[in-house]
């Protein structure tokens, strides 16, 4: 008797990386919420499950399909505009129709409206003459701001919300009600300066889950939100050095007509103007990706190689500086800020590639840049045990210490997935995956930073 053909379990890989694909080109589009993107991802299964029964392969199943869902004609006409070389144009384009106006005019109002409500809470703080408060506190004061956009945008549903609040309200009281010592000249303590640079650390990921409309388990949606913060990062610069341009020629102005407008500048201007810019570039984002996505893969393709020189000039510093137990103390913290910049553009490069596309000149380049990085943190790491075993230890060398092993661990598994990727034993998504399922442990040691390093060494 003839036994029957099983099909191996990777037969349809292709299609379901296609599905995967097109789930996370709707799931971004923020007029379409989590629940309803996965009513229509079953909608589509289901037609290529019936085409497929008709005769056609995957490809054509899938193509087919979505040429069908005429709902979605706006995300099936970019869809197919960033995979014409897939041939998405020939199946998928539909005639242009004119895009209602007045849902992102509400949009718009209403995140004006929380960039007001933002500027108010900024301009509360700095009314309290408090620069400890301040510092401990901007994060507060614009990041649910944000939030509150995600929700209402993506219809977080309120039991999420209810949790991103509790989750939220312990750090903020931890940070003001923590007894930080301060130095005797006035400045904060190490403890304090440490809980109030890893807040905004814990709070940005926290943010992620609004971000993600509560589908925060899901691969895809995380690197979604790693892919909103490198275009949030390159909006907001660009509205910040118009604007910087623009209050420039304003103060010129003014002070040639002997008008003196900086206690304005200063006292109301720039509460307002810096979280309402940030606001504005996170609605700008979510309202026009096409534009920044476009920009991505050049900014990276620039910034890598410069980046790997710039490591490799470090690298050459630290190994002829001598004794790694004489290293200045600022140099290492320095390193560590590079570092930390260096897995941003690494995170960013990943979030803005095609993981079906095959092996390039760039990830082979992607993959010095991680040799690179590894091996300055291996000397990091060697100065840093050097240095608490001759001087002891202190909450700020337990900090340094502990984001070099987080680094560390990240560069590993990066390079190996890469390295297996480039020789073809493993796809590029795995590569992608590890991104996003370690983003929890920056969470965590952010939070065991805010949280426990200020009664471990006695809020010193």
């Amino acid at each position: 008797m003839t036994e029957p053909i099983h099909e191996p379990l990777d037969a349809h890989a292709a299609l379901e990386a296609q599905i995967d694909q097109w789930r996370r080109w709707v799931v971004r589009r923020t007029a379409i919420a989590v629940t309803d993107a996965e009513e229509l991802e079953d909608n589509l299964r289901g037609q290529v499950a019936d085409l497929r029964a008709g005769g056609l392969d995957d490809d054509e199943a899938f193509l087919v399909a979505v040429k069908r869902m005429g709902n979605l004609d706006d995300v099936s006409r970019e869809f197919a505009r960033e995979h014409s070389e897939r041939l998405w144009k020939q199946l998928v384009l539909v005639p242009e129709e004119p895009v209602a106006t007045s849902p992102r005019l509400r949009e718009l109002g209403v995140v004006v409206t929380l960039a007001v409500g933002a500027g108010i809470a900024v301009k509360a703080l700095l009314a309290t003459g408090d620069d400890q408060v301040l510092v401990a506190n901007v994060a507060f004061a614009v990041l649910p701001f944000l939030a509150a956009y995600f929700a209402w945008s993506r219809r977080l549903p309120g039991r999420i919300s209810g949790m991103l609040v509790a989750l939220a309200a312990v750090p903020a009281l931890a940070v003001n009600l923590f007894p930080f010592e301060n130095l005797a000249g006035g400045g904060s303590g190490m403890t304090f300066v440490l809980a109030a640079t890893h807040l905004p650390v814990l709070l940005w990921l926290l943010l992620g889950v609004a971000y993600t409309g509560g589908d925060w388990r899901s691969d895809a949606r995380r690197m979604d939100f790693v892919r909103f913060t490198g275009e949030l990062l390159i909006y907001f610069a660009l509205i910040a050095m118009g604007g910087g341009l623009l209050i420039g020629l304003t103060v010129g102005t003014f002070t040639i007509a002997n008008v003196d407008i900086e206690p304005f500048l200063g006292d109301w201007l720039m509460p307002f103007a810096v979280p309402g810019a940030f606001l504005v570039a996170a609605w700008l984002v979510e309202a026009k990706k096409n534009v920044v996505e476009n920009m991505a893969p050049v900014l990276t393709r620039v910034f890598t190689p410069l980046t790997i020189v710039m490591l490799a000039a470090m690298l050459v510093v630290l190994l002829a500086h001598g004794s790694l137990i004489s290293v200045d103390r600022n140099l290492l913290i320095l390193m560590d800020a590079v570092l930390v910049l260096v897995l941003a553009l690494l995170l960013y490069s990943i979030s803005a590639r095609d993981p079906l596309a095959p092996p390039t000149v760039f990830d082979w380049l992607q993959l010095v840049l991680v040799a690179v990085a590894f091996a300055v943190n291996a000397v990091a790491l060697t100065a840093m045990v050097s240095r608490i075993a001759e001087f002891g230890w202190t909450a700020n060398k337990s900090a340094a210490l502990g984001l070099n092993v987080v680094l560390f661990a990240h560069l590993i598994g990066t390079g190996w997935l890469l390295l297996r990727f480039l020789r073809g034993t493993r796809p590029f998504g795995a590569t992608e995956r590890w991104q996003t399922r370690y983003l929890p442990v920056y969470a965590a040691w952010a939070a065991l930073v805010t949280l426990a390093f200020p009664p471990l060494f006695s809020f010193s």
